[in-house]
């Protein structure tokens, strides 16, 4: 948990599992794998497994700790539709998310098959939130335009795409049902170039589309002093959603309770993942 984040289009940061595994591209200079690694070994450390796939009960209940609403970022450190998290497990995360809804979340994935497949098959009431955003990223042409198909067959009430780490030009897209488009360059060392031309491409797609469009950044090596202004201005759009009043003391208080009885109903409190258990 991070009560506040970097990331220009969330306040905060939520994790309840911690680790993934390369997938495409996208994955190749992963922050959260690196980051991860650094503290690999170290006891008594969230990232004593380094990277390694892992669910994080304790942290569930996270989201009641902040009485204010905020944009939460769902693991930012891991992947929510990962192959070896389990059903129930995703949807004990979104019953969280359904019962802290002064919150808005934004999950995203590289699993958009998964993601498809796991969120229509829970109930309806869990999905169907305007608080609760379900995203794709996508890379390049091969491996994330595909992704976009997958969401739209989705059951969300707000879809978006982040094109981060967008690495080449995507030519004309569909973005028919999607809700909210973010674009970013890659950052940090071997960051891969961004070419203006291919961010101009999907600002003008969602013109066309009228969709709302969000400039992350240009990236690089040095994130901050390339900015992120495009053609003269600064991006900020958003989806029009509206936020949920913040609950009483006392709602807090219940709601806390319902929680504890599901982090409970997990056998330790950081629950190894193995595959081959049947998972959808």
């Amino acid at each position: 948990m991070s009560q506040s984040s970097d990331i220009e289009w969330t306040d905060a940061t939520w994790n309840p599992v911690r680790g993934c595994n390369r997938i495409s591209p996208g994955c190749d200079h992963c922050y959260a794998e690196k980051f991860a690694e650094r503290w690999r070994g170290i006891p008594g450390h969230p990232y004593e497994q380094g990277f390694d796939l892992r669910l994080v009960p304790k942290s569930l209940g996270d989201p009641i700790r902040w009485p204010q609403p905020r944009m939460i970022f769902v693991n930012s450190m891991s992947d929510l539709f990962h192959e070896e998290v389990p059903y129930q497990y995703i949807r004990a995360v979104f019953e969280v998310m359904a019962l802290a809804n002064w919150h808005t979340y934004q999950i995203l994935t590289k699993r958009a098959y998964r993601m498809r497949q796991v969120t229509n098959r829970l109930p309806k009431r869990l999905t169907s939130s305007p608080h609760i955003w379900l995203g794709i990223s996508v890379e390049d042409r091969r491996h994330g335009l595909p992704r976009i198909d997958e969401i739209r067959g989705t059951r969300a009430e707000v879809r978006f795409i982040s094109f981060e780490p967008l690495l080449e030009d995507l030519g004309e897209i569909d973005l028919g049902g999607i809700d909210w488009v973010i674009v970013g360059g890659e950052s940090g060392p071997g960051a891969r170039t961004l070419q203006a031309n291919w961010v101009r491409s999907i600002r003008d797609e969602c013109q066309k589309a009228n969709v709302p469009f969000f400039f992350k950044q240009w990236g690089g090596v040095r994130k901050k002093r390339a900015g992120r202004i495009l053609d003269g201005r600064v991006h900020n759009m958003w989806p029009d959603t509206a936020r949920l009043p913040r609950p009483s003391h006392q709602e807090r208080e219940r709601i806390a309770s319902k929680i504890k009885r599901m982090q409970l109903s997990f056998a330790v409190e950081l629950t190894p993942v193995y595959a081959g258990q049947g998972h959808v």
